[in-house]
């Protein structure tokens, strides 16, 4: 489970371990690890924070060596980590900016996901579930979203790549949208947002409980069954007719 340290990341994971899963979690910020940590369920599965910045090669592969270490085998991967940026027009993008967002959000989802598929695919039994967080944004872009938007539709890619490549090996790999979970990634949207219009609008959000419910349900699933997309989103957020 990685960007467990806050919002999405942080309930799916506390939901998992409710649910009897032994997770370990990985994100940059120690102290916000310890703090999910402290709200697991006493009568759930293990939890494990391991301080860990996907967008480093040398970190993920020590992530692993972890997870090999700790539990021997891993049975579900939740790419969660994620960076967004205040909106910014093409023309003034700053290539720093670009560069942060592209190294957690695609890099570090690519990552993680090889680094899953090499211990699934040699672990006994065979294989596991890979699910990654690609957002609205991997088909319905924000104005002024570019770096966000170019990697969650890369993500997309990933997943269909993940998907057809393992399945020799008894890999499902599935990818989870989601639309305004109230978090603090979302609190800006209740000062309003920019729509495709160039008005500025509130926009509703649902629980991120719902979203951390969804994840179990895909995690719960036997490998010979996959949800393949899933879009959960709050019911009256402009996403149809977006544009």
């Amino acid at each position: 489970m990685t960007g467990a340290g806050s919002g999405i990341g942080r309930a799916s994971a506390l939901a998992l371990q409710a649910g009897g899963y032994d997770v370990v979690i990985a994100g940059r910020r120690a102290s916000e690890l310890d703090k999910t940590v402290a709200k697991a369920a006493s009568a759930g599965g293990r939890m494990v924070p391991v301080v860990c910045d996907v967008s480093q090669p040398e970190a993920v592969q020590a992530l692993f060596a972890r997870i090999k270490e700790e539990f021997g085998r891993l049975d579900v991967l939740f790419n969660n980590a994620g960076l967004n940026a205040p909106g910014v027009p093409i023309e003034d993008l700053p290539y720093e900016t670009w560069k942060a967002i592209v190294d957690v959000n695609l890099t570090g989802t690519f990552l993680c996901a090889q680094a899953a598929f090499r211990m699934m695919k040699e672990q006994v039994p065979r294989g596991g579930r890979i699910i990654n967080n690609g957002s609205i944004a991997a088909f319905a872009p924000r104005p002024n979203h570019v770096p966000y938007t170019a990697t969650k539709h890369a993500v997309t890619g990933i997943t269909k790549c993940f998907s057809l490549d393992g399945r020799k090996y008894d890999i499902a790999c599935s990818q989870i949208d989601i639309g305004n979970a109230a978090t603090e990634m979302t609190d800006r949207i209740e000062n309003g947002v920019m729509q495709a219009d160039g008005t500025k609008k509130v926009e509703p959000r649902m629980d991120v409980k719902h979203v951390a419910n969804m994840v179990v349900h895909i995690a719960n699933l036997p490998l010979e069954a996959n949800v393949q997309w899933m879009t959960i989103m709050a019911t009256k957020m402009p996403l149809v007719g977006r544009g």
